[in-house]
């Protein structure tokens, strides 16, 4: 609230709307992004996980392509886009491989 001359007047409040379908679990996993037909590989750290995306953490989002594989030790590698990018984190959503 602020106080205006007197009168209370509320302060407009926005708030990020959300979009995704199912909810996400925060989580610290280590995982590598792999790209350019498995010849770079960029270490990493899932920072929170839902069935159709994630927030990856990395040293550095420059040079990691719109499209790769995440490979999650024990599991198959889903294959991602990039759905937002920000300076050491991206959110990816996860896609059918392609044949």
């Amino acid at each position: 609230m602020q106080i205006l001359y007197g009168l209370c007047r509320e302060t407009e409040v926005t708030l990020r709307r959300e979009h995704r379908l199912t909810p996400r679990r925060n989580t610290m996993i280590q995982a590598t992004i792999v790209f350019s037909g498995g010849q770079k590989q960029v270490p990493c750290i899932i920072r929170n996980l839902s069935d159709g995306g994630a927030k990856l953490e990395v040293a550095k989002v420059a040079g990691i392509p719109q499209t790769f594989d995440l490979l999650v030790p024990r599991q198959q590698p889903h294959h991602c886009r990039v759905a937002w990018r920000a300076l050491k984190e991206l959110g990816v959503a996860f896609e059918p491989r392609r044949t």
